[in-house]
């Protein structure tokens, strides 16, 4: 990316936004290499799909800072409308992608962060009862 961070307009402000967490700048030079992308001819096929993935990207590492935050605070720091943001989350949040919930009587999304401890805990559970399992199938076999 550095190697043609100059050859290409709006890129630099494009991660540099991204980096410094200042997302309205980084959707609107966003919008911008979208537009460079749909022109690619190796690329273009695959702009929705990017264009998806960077924008969940971006409500992560946002999300990530707060336990819970409004949906028009949220909406105004990303320079989009309530209904979109609140459209978007709800389709990342149904498909799995996203850990929060939408409060939208009260309008507020909250953050589910999952305990790292416990998951590592329940993982390492998961891969002992799976080797007990391969290593008494083992001694069976080696009993006949």
């Amino acid at each position: 990316m550095l190697s043609v961070i100059r050859d290409i307009p709006h890129l630099k402000q494009f991660a540099e936004c991204f980096y410094s967490c200042e997302y309205k700048k980084f959707f609107q030079s966003f919008v911008h290499i979208l537009d460079r992308l749909k022109t690619d001819i190796y690329l273009k096929d695959h702009v929705n799909f990017y264009a998806k993935e960077m924008r969940l990207v971006a409500y992560r590492q946002y999300l990530e800072a707060f336990k819970s935050v409004t949906i028009e605070n949220m909406a105004q720091a990303f320079g989009i409308s309530n209904e979109f943001l609140d459209v978007e989350l709800s389709n990342f949040i149904y498909i799995g992608k996203l850990n929060c919930k939408i409060d939208k009587v009260s309008g507020v999304i909250e953050s589910n962060r999952s305990n790292k401890k416990a998951m590592l805990f329940n993982e390492t559970i998961k891969k002992g009862d799976a080797l007990l399992n391969r290593v008494q199938k083992l001694a069976r076999a080696l009993d006949i």
